[in-house]
């Protein structure tokens, strides 16, 4: 094992996370939850709604370049 370097392999924003111990004093803490977990059910169910609502609209792209967000389905007043 080299000098100085720890043994664990924690990831990045956990390494970031302790190297600005101090400063989180001054500016609060943050949050040390872990980003690898398993999706749980509940999330998965709304994932796969907020996918199934973005399909029903469509972007619009206009000639300037600005874009604006249409429903694929005129008559349907489901969301609106």
């Amino acid at each position: 094992m080299a000098k100085g370097k720890p043994d664990n392999k924690d990831n990045a924003s956990q390494r970031f996370m302790r190297a600005t111990g101090k400063l989180r004093a001054i500016f609060g803490p943050a949050n040390r939850s872990s980003l690898v977990h398993d999706m749980t059910e509940e999330n998965r169910k709304l994932l796969a709604q907020r996918q199934a609502e973005s399909q029903q609209w469509e972007t619009i792209t206009r000639p300037d370049g600005s874009t604006y967000v249409v429903p694929r389905n005129p008559e349907d007043k489901s969301l609106r």
